[in-house]
């Protein structure tokens, strides 16, 4: 291995990689107090319009193609954030959104299969194996459960959502090396008319005129907060982090966005996770970390003498 290559985040680089597991985490818990003035698509719509502008007019229009610009913009943007909008205005708890959001890891590693060739490794099928069996106690436990607000279509609408972004992921690796500040910014233009499009169909004029004409200050607050903090602020850090060190350095760090936004939304919003829930949680979470760190483990057990 060369001796350029760090083995450990410095600690400039472990406060920025902090910041952006807390701005992604809380992410959740803004998107549901966001949700209580403005109806999902129309959420969307302002949210993407806000990311774009005044941004497009400060950075380069980043050098990819366009058929894969809206490929881009279509799957991690419109799609993604259509499906956990809509899941969560049905009823899809923050804290758990966080949590089954993070099944992109494993649509990502399938699509790539699929698309590229990769091989999957025995870690990435038990990986699987273990947090599908995971997601079935969750979205069994929530729903039967009474007292849940959880819904089998909001649960269905955050699957949607995590294939959306692992579908964004390859379409990402499809692009290559490029600016991932101004792909996000430039990206950002093609969603808002789709997203206008879809809530003047399913929500309506009234409700866009009187969301617009009645919006409060916690509805602007979660808007800004979704396109700046969330969206530029955090995948610009990421990008940073991404571009200074391995990847199989900084991928691992988004396995802690979903404590954040479990803890915040229990916090903030008093979502308290029941028994079979929280057994649900803790096994898709050893799923994942199967997934991303049973290969390098099983290796490192081959080297130890019998």
């Amino acid at each position: 291995m060369s001796k350029n290559v760090p083995h450990f985040l410095s600690p400039r680089q472990l406060i920025t990689a902090l910041i952006v597991i807390f701005l992604w985490g809380m992410n959740f818990v803004v998107i549901k107090i966001g949700l209580k003035g403005v109806p999902p698509f129309l959420l969307g719509a302002l949210r993407f319009a806000l990311v774009a502008f005044p941004a497009i007019l400060f950075l380069p229009r980043p050098k990819v193609p366009l058929k894969w610009l809206l490929a881009y913009a279509l799957t991690i943007s419109l799609g993604q954030f259509a499906f956990l909008f809509s899941a969560m205005a049905v009823g899809m708890p923050a804290g758990l959104a966080s949590l089954v959001l993070q099944a992109q890891a494993f649509f990502t590693v399938g699509f790539s299969a699929m698309v590229f060739g990769d091989k999957l490794r025995a870690s990435n099928l038990l990986g699987m194996l273990v947090a599908s069996i995971g997601l079935v106690l969750l979205g069994g436990a929530s729903i039967s459960n009474s007292a849940s607000q959880v819904t089998l279509l909001g649960f269905i609408l955050t699957l949607l959502a995590a294939a959306s972004w692992a579908s964004g992921n390859v379409v990402n690796k499809k692009i290559g090396a490029t600016s991932l500040l101004s792909l996000v910014a430039w990206s950002a233009l093609i969603p808002v008319i789709p997203f206008l499009l879809l809530s003047w169909c399913f929500e309506g004029a009234d409700a866009i005129g009187s969301s617009l004409a009645h919006i409060s200050l916690s509805s602007i607050l979660a808007i800004v907060y979704l396109a700046f903090a969330a969206t530029l602020v955090g995948y610009t850090l990421w990008g940073s982090l991404l571009s200074s060190l391995p990847t199989h350095m900084v991928a691992p760090l988004t396995l802690l966005v979903p404590v954040v936004g479990l803890s915040a939304a229990w916090i903030l919003l008093g979502e308290a996770l029941q028994p079979l829930q929280l057994l649900g949680a803790a096994v898709v979470m050893c799923g994942l970390l199967i997934n991303v760190f049973g290969n390098k483990l099983a290796a490192q057990w081959r080297r130890v003498p019998a």
